[in-house]
């Protein structure tokens, strides 16, 4: 049994930080990580290179002295993206990636693509600079199933663009079925695929969502799936396999706006988010494994040295606490309760 773990200080390759109060409000609980890139799906999104180093600044203003967070900005797809700011921003820095959502594939997505053939020469300029495009792989089609537009999404739109775009590294972001994870791992070779994997995706299936209850706090975009699908995640994650690396998702939205009789999608993980990791590879006997998914992979795929400095987990007897919820002004925001105890608690390596 494990009683301290030290691993190199993790990343996180799908951050949510919003703007405003509740940027102010959430950053403080991703300081700890090294890197994160950062969505763009703000109101209006973040669609060129002068708003994304904007928008950088706006979040390291509110991170606290001392923080180890170093966002990664990213640009949103729009069908009027202009190829040569893209390929520019890139190569001064400004940004890592950049972000495809289908057009109402979730929040704050209206902006988003319909029309994948106008953003072709986007995607061939990405392939030539090596700028990676992260994606969000669902289709929005009314027609299909929610719970099967991920692996319609592949077959659809994923896999037609990559054969279209030779030499285009994409990352499937928050993979959340087994064909995810298959096709991630079929197409990895020479770096060409990676995909992010979400704490919360990693504990909860559907039937955590709705039985015995709507639970609106499990609630998130793509929405979980049949049990089998979630252990395919846990044994792609655990595997310790080059591309599956840590990509939390972490969304928060005011509690106002999740219970509602429409209410929004998104689960805020950042607070417990390490401590629940540990929990979930502990219980598949994986810890060794834990700081390839958390701190090793991902930089690989993105061709960044790993972090240099380390963070110590340490094993508690009793369960550690965190809060149920957090305030932002006049709103509250409830953190992810994974719905089993934590005994992991981080502390300075």
């Amino acid at each position: 049994m494990y009683k301290t773990l030290t691993l190199r200080r993790p990343d996180d390759w799908h951050l949510h930080l919003r703007d405003g109060e509740m940027l102010q409000t959430v950053a403080p609980h991703s300081a700890a990580f090294g890197r994160a890139i950062i969505m763009p799906n703000l109101v209006p999104p973040v669609v060129t290179s002068e708003q994304a180093r904007a928008y950088r600044e706006r979040i390291l203003a509110a991170l606290p002295e001392g923080a180890a967070l170093q966002p990664l900005m990213t640009l949103y797809l729009t069908e009027t993206t202009d190829p040569a700011d893209v390929v520019a921003a890139h190569r001064d820095g400004i940004i890592a990636a950049v972000k495809l959502y289908p057009a109402g594939a979730t929040t704050n997505s209206a902006s988003g693509v319909t029309d994948f053939d106008r953003v072709r020469p986007v995607f061939e300029a990405m392939a030539e600079a090596g700028v990676p495009l992260c994606v969000h792989g669902e289709v929005t089609d009314p027609e299909v199933d929610i719970f099967d537009r991920e692996a319609v999404f592949i077959d659809r739109v994923l896999d037609p663009i990559r054969r279209a775009t030779l030499g285009l590294r994409v990352v499937m972001e928050h993979i959340t079925t087994a064909e995810g994870v298959d096709y991630v791992r079929d197409h990895a070779a020479g770096g060409a695929m990676g995909g992010t994997i979400t704490t919360h995706h990693l504990v909860i299936n559907r039937n955590a969502i709705l039985a015995g209850g709507i639970r609106p706090h499990y609630y998130c975009l793509p929405v979980a799936k049949r049990e089998r699908h979630r252990l395919a995640l846990r044994t792609a994650a655990t595997s310790g396999q080059g591309p599956f690396f840590l990509g939390t998702d972490s969304a928060p939205h005011p509690d106002r706006a999740k219970l509602q009789p429409c209410g929004c999608a998104g689960c805020f993980t950042a607070p417990n988010t390490v401590s629940i990791l540990a929990q979930v590879f502990e219980q598949d006997g994986a810890l060794d494994q834990l700081e390839a998914f958390t701190s090793l992979n991902g930089p690989a795929f993105y061709r960044l040295p790993p972090n240099e400095d380390r963070i110590r987990l340490s094993r508690h007897q009793t369960p550690v606490t965190f809060p149920q919820e957090i305030a932002a002004g006049d709103e509250t925001v409830t953190v992810f309760d994974p719905g089993f105890p934590l005994f992991w608690h981080t502390e300075p390596a």
